[in-house]
């Protein structure tokens, strides 16, 4: 067997990959992994990004279709990002609003 240990549940192998590593060089690997992924679901924008404000009122239908879709992309990132914690990492990154906002607060814990 290799480094990696993996367990079989109800047919799924899960890898201990999947959760987020503790400190240092383990969490910079996940954090490339986590980037990686995010951008091949075209998400990576909603971590590194400031998401676009409206200083129009009426807001035309242009502004609102960019926000309504960067919404769904905050939405998304930010609940893949959250599956991929421990269940008690879960819990207290869960209450956070936003994708970039959980991803720096992680960065800021776990990156040294």
């Amino acid at each position: 067997m290799d480094s990696e240990s993996s367990v079989t549940v109800n047919g799924v192998t899960k890898n201990s990959h999947d959760k987020m590593p503790k400190k240092g060089i383990d969490f910079k690997r996940w954090q490339q992994k986590m980037l990686f992924y995010l951008t091949t679901m075209n998400l990576a924008h909603a971590v590194k990004e400031e998401a676009p404000k409206s200083g129009e009122n009426p807001m035309s239908k242009e502004t609102m279709i960019t926000i309504e879709a960067w919404k769904q992309s905050d939405f998304l990132c930010i609940n893949y990002i959250l599956n991929r914690l421990d269940d008690t990492l879960y819990e207290f990154y869960s209450s956070y609003n936003s994708a970039k906002e959980v991803w720096k607060l992680l960065e800021k814990k776990y990156k040294t």
